[in-house]
């Protein structure tokens, strides 16, 4: 009986951080959301409301504060956006000319084409037995986000992904 209480008890505990009215920090995933979705309503207000005379329905005063985050993630997703588009860019001109390039051609390449070598990271292309590897990838650190992008036989394929825990990109050396 002791113990069904208990467990009880811990799931009455767990399932009070899952009310509407938890005051839980957001995660990053959440923050970059929540950011979108309050500067939507603030955008929609601020094209009805006259001069400012009208309050929203939080007493008027939040529509500043709701929105401060807005400016900042729209200039890291635009630099995220101008990173990829370099790498896009930079990779398939590569991959024209070398459909299987090798680690120091990616790197000179992104290298050459403005990405800052202290936020890059290439894989190898040779196994440690010595074969070439299907693929090479890159990715770039760019703030809360990694670039990557890969060449297999010639083909590009670039994403952004979230940075790892670590702080980098790929995990290992």
């Amino acid at each position: 009986m002791m113990l069904r209480f208990a467990a009880g008890a811990a799931l009455v505990a767990v399932m009070a951080g899952c009310t509407p009215g938890s005051t839980a920090s957001p995660g990053p995933a959440d923050s970059e959301t929540r950011a979108t979705e309050t500067a939507a309503p603030a955008a929609q207000d601020s094209g009805t409301q006259d001069s400012g005379t009208e309050g929203n329905a939080n007493g008027g005063g939040d529509a500043l504060a709701d929105t401060s985050a807005a400016p900042s993630a729209n200039a890291e997703a635009a630099a995220t956006e101008t990173v990829r588009q370099t790498v896009t860019n930079t990779l398939t001109q590569l991959a024209a000319a070398a459909p299987k390039p090798a680690t120091a051609q990616v790197t000179d390449a992104l290298t050459g084409a403005g990405i800052a070598p202290a936020v890059l990271q290439v894989s190898q292309s040779r196994t440690p037995t010595g074969l070439e590897a299907d693929a090479i990838e890159a990715a770039v650190l760019q703030g809360t986000d990694c670039v990557i992008g890969q060449v297999r036989e010639g083909t590009v394929t670039v994403t952004v992904l979230p940075v790892l825990a670590s702080g980098k990109c790929f995990v290992g050396s």
